[in-house]
């Protein structure tokens, strides 16, 4: 499984997901195996508003999350803990 982690300096726009569908798409298309799971997306934006994401990924068929970040970054072996969990959570789905 790949991933797909893109970082705005600006709110949450349904186009941005436009743009990161392009670049799931060509991981999966030239990166992927046959057997490995669809790529999976990560956007990151300054600020979002929770009804225009909802609406802008109802029909999105990538896995992709949209979330807010901070100026600061968490400890790295948070991060890596809590990357873990993403991926062990969508390997025990599948």
């Amino acid at each position: 499984m790949f991933g797909c982690f893109e970082l705005k300096a600006d709110k949450f726009k349904p186009e941005h997901l436009g743009q990161l569908n392009f670049y799931l798409e060509a991981l999966d298309r030239d990166v992927k195996k046959p057997n490995e799971n669809p790529s999976i997306g990560v956007l990151l934006c300054k600020d979002k508003d929770s009804e225009v994401v909802k609406y802008a990924l109802s029909r999105n068929l990538s896995p992709t999350m949209v979330a807010e970040y901070k100026t600061q970054l968490p400890d790295k072996k948070l991060l890596q803990q809590k990357l873990q969990e993403l991926f062990d959570n969508e390997t025990s789905e599948n």
